[in-house]
């Protein structure tokens, strides 16, 4: 194969993990996922793991970065990359293809484009100097330090303190030895129209309802994981918590959780355009009246026509 790395991406609720397994298994690949959610153990239904369909006519396609921290605890994007660049090597050693699948701009980008971070170890004397400051002080320099593209950072003291850390010491120079490595990446996007899209949104959600996710997150609630965990990694998992926790009725969680999703899908499609103005070539395939097996076709007739030039 011409490239170090196939990338499958789009919105959610698009069928990015479908395409992504029967690629895999035509081409001879594995998946890695980049869904900043998946990562995380007993998280499997709100965060759409799917795990049955890496199953196909009897055969198991190998998948990574799901299920490899437990809920509750950080994980951020320089321990993404640590993760990924783990998972390329050993697929590149068996021999298969690293086929790239998910939704999570960030992710996709620190890989793609090479992010170069810097490992930040906990700063003891940083810390006593923030010790007395109050949250608002503390939301104040992180604002300063960075730009604040969500609220993720300030929803608990604990992760407030830990991103200014890490604001504070991203200027470090990187050794060349720890620097992100260039790949040759072919990338492929899925697009659908909107209003198609929102309708897949609202049969998906039913679904994920009926099928279970609301025990699941009581489940996680009854494991020890707490509201505010729960709320930091959003949409389903944050407005079932309120559901749970008395704070919305079921009608007014289901409407917040189908706008917050429709928001979500807007916000992925904003990244990628990002992406393309910054130089990134997305090859894209419109999903209107395609299944995954024509996608692949598609994607396949493409990889292969490029590889005899």
């Amino acid at each position: 194969m011409k490239y170090d790395i196939i990338s499958i991406l789009g919105p959610t609720a698009i069928g990015k993990t479908k395409v992504a397994i029967m690629l895999a298994k035509r081409i001879g690949g594995e998946v890695i996922s980049a869904d900043s959610r998946q990562v995380y153990r007993r998280m499997d239904i709100g965060t759409g793991k799917d795990l049955a369909e890496y199953t196909i006519d009897g055969q198991e396609i190998p998948y990574h970065l799901i299920d490899i921290v437990e809920p509750g605890t950080e994980f951020n994007l320089f321990e993404y990359q640590q993760a990924f660049l783990n998972s390329y090597s050993k697929i590149k050693d068996s021999g298969n293809v690293p086929i790239l699948c998910g939704g999570t701009g960030m992710y996709i980008d620190a890989v793609i484009n090479g992010y170069n971070l810097v490992r930040v170890e906990r700063d003891d004397t940083l810390r006593a100097g923030l010790a007395d400051k109050s949250d608002d002080e503390l939301s104040g320099m992180l604002a300063a330090l960075k730009p604040l593209h969500n609220s993720t950072d300030t929803i608990d003291r604990e992760r407030l303190i830990r991103a200014i850390e890490i604001a504070v010491h991203a200027g470090d120079e990187i050794p060349a030895k720890d620097r992100f490595p260039k790949f040759n990446t072919q990338i492929f996007g899925l697009k659908l129209d909107r209003t198609i899209l929102k309708e897949r949104i609202n049969v998906r959600l039913k679904e994920r309802l009926n099928n279970g996710m609301v025990e699941e997150i009581e489940s996680l609630l009854e494991q020890g994981v707490t509201p505010q965990q729960l709320e930091f990694y959003g949409l389903e998992y944050r407005l079932v918590t309120q559901y749970i926790i008395g704070q919305l009725n079921y009608n007014d969680m289901y409407q917040k959780l189908r706008e917050a999703i429709y928001q979500f899908a807007r916000r992925q499609e904003k990244w990628f355009r990002k992406m393309e103005r910054k130089g990134t070539v997305i090859n894209w395939l419109d999903t209107k009246e395609k299944d995954a097996a024509q996608l692949v076709e598609t994607i396949c007739g493409f990889l292969f026509h490029n590889l005899k030039r």
